[in-house]
């Protein structure tokens, strides 16, 4: 991906790894609208020069008045990144945590089929651009304080790998960014997180590379990634496990 030249919608970037991506892309060179739901925060990004769109991706009409003002003023565009997400810890002993992963899954698997559905027939038209959708190594490595929050990005890595096979040979390329534990107000209670910058740094250099990569794997997310084919993945959930002990009542074995 020539990442000076691309004219992008970042989806879920007015805070977090969301933002960071987009002020790199708009460094390199390239066009960049943010769309988020906090209006205030995005007034202020738009005098910081970046684009912006009120878009709720739990809201199909939100998203096509965000489609059609980002298209109107942007025709060009050429790459959507589906950054929007949410995540909260749940008791599944608790039969109340089920509006928590209703939300959940709405906002990351739903929104994120929302806004590609929105922009697919803009692309395809086209013949060519992006896609980036956003998993995260819970996807692949479960944290059981998070459940919802690990099947809807484990949904959306597998939706992400059914759209590449029916864009195939559109022009439509759709990379899958795989993000670990990094500093951002969903990852701050992690002393292991990865510093946002750092993150953004290396995922614009993965960006870069021709091909894109399918999926965008910083060497952070590598242990999530490949711990089934590494014999790690039985060790490992039962170490992330240990935080079950945080919910009101538990206590550690």
């Amino acid at each position: 991906m020539d990442i000076a030249t691309r004219s992008v919608f970042m989806v879920g970037g007015s805070s977090g790894i969301g933002l960071e991506l987009a002020r790199r892309f708009r460094a390199a060179g390239s066009t960049v609208v943010v769309g988020g739901r906090n209006t205030e925060v995005l007034a202020q990004l738009a005098a910081e020069g970046l684009g912006a769109v009120e878009i709720d991706v739990t809201d199909a009409d939100s998203v096509a008045r965000a489609r059609d003002d980002v298209l109107k003023e942007h025709p060009e565009l050429d790459t959507v990144v589906t950054m929007a997400g949410t995540t909260a810890p749940e008791d599944l002993r608790d039969p109340a945590h089920f509006a928590t992963a209703q939300n959940i899954i709405d906002v990351n698997l739903l929104g994120t089929i929302r806004v590609i559905d929105a922009f697919t027939p803009h692309l395809l038209a086209r013949g060519a651009g992006t896609i980036i959708t956003v998993s995260s190594g819970i996807a692949f490595l479960p944290f059981p304080l998070m459940p919802t929050y690990g099947a809807s990005k484990a949904a959306v890595h597998a939706y992400s790998e059914a759209l590449r096979a029916q864009l195939a040979g559109t022009g439509v390329e759709v990379a899958e960014l795989v993000p670990p534990a990094v500093a951002t107000s969903i990852g701050s209670g992690n002393p292991n997180a990865l510093p946002v910058d750092a993150y953004g740094a290396e995922v614009m250099e993965l960006l870069a590379q021709d091909p894109t990569p399918r999926e965008i794997l910083v060497q952070r997310v590598l242990t999530h990634r490949w711990a089934e084919r590494d014999g790690t993945y039985d060790e490992l959930v039962a170490q992330r496990s240990q935080a079950l002990a945080t919910l009101p009542g538990r206590t550690r074995d």
